[in-house]
């Protein structure tokens, strides 16, 4: 049965590989285009029954605009994204924005047929498999940056976050020392002691975990709450949130 389709993708070496591969199984395609983003016009003027819409990112904000529009604009048109996997928040917002299907990228051909199909029929195109890992991890969601970031603050003292900052500027020993006013011995066995309570192997790795899980921006907040703690004052304890030491 042949569908009448377009297929987009931000990489035109698989936009057209797939078209091709479509056309030998007897389908019309209207159009191999590239990228997604200047997607919607095209569809929109060509009208075709189906569209496969191939993204890398299905997470990244305002990905899938082009489905709202051509949705709004062309509500006939059966969108169906091809996506990576797992990436639940992806297919959540594929559905949000009005596509009628979710396929994986790696599929085989049959597949990606099969949900043409049932996407042209107004059925919704996506394996079971997909839907129990997009439900899985709504219901158990993996631990946020922010979330990672504030565990990994309440395991440094206070002393300890400003090490930590010191050495993300990029300062090493003997400015750390000098800063905090603390023997240079002492500023060597902070940052060790950093280290070893992040569970890296050096000062780089620090910093871009400290970075990457939002560590960073919290450490240099509580030290800047409690004055930089460069009078060598600072207790030395556990940070508890809501205390300053």
């Amino acid at each position: 049965m042949s569908v009448r389709l377009m297929v987009v993708d931000d990489h035109r070496l698989l936009a057209e590989a797939l078209a091709s591969a479509l056309k030998l199984r007897g389908h019309r395609v209207l159009a191999a285009a590239a990228p997604t983003s200047g997607s919607a016009e095209l569809v929109v003027s060509r009208a075709p029954e189906v569209c496969l819409f191939g993204t890398a990112s299905p997470a990244a904000p305002g990905v899938f605009d082009p489905i709202v529009r051509i949705g709004r604009e062309r509500p006939q048109v059966a969108v169906v994204v091809l996506g990576p996997v797992p990436s639940p928040r992806g297919i959540a917002a594929a559905f949000a924005a009005g596509a009628a299907g979710y396929v994986r990228h790696d599929e085989r051909i049959e597949g990606v047929e099969r949900a043409m199909l049932k996407a042209r029929a107004g059925e919704s195109a996506i394996a079971p498999q997909l839907l129990r890992a997009a439900f899985a991890e709504l219901l158990n969601p993996a631990a946020q940056p922010d979330d990672e970031g504030r565990r990994l603050l309440r395991m440094l003292t206070p002393r300890e976050a400003e090490v930590l900052v010191r050495v993300a500027e990029g300062e090493d020993t003997r400015l750390i020392a000098a800063g905090m006013r603390i023997a240079p011995s002492t500023a060597r066995t902070h940052v060790q002691r950093v280290l070893m309570k992040l569970g890296v192997g050096s000062r780089l790795e620090a910093a871009a975990l400290a970075a990457r899980t939002g560590l960073l921006d919290r450490a240099a907040g509580h030290v800047g709450a409690i004055g930089g703690g460069s009078n060598g004052s600072t207790p030395q304890g556990p940070y508890v949130p809501g205390h300053s030491g």
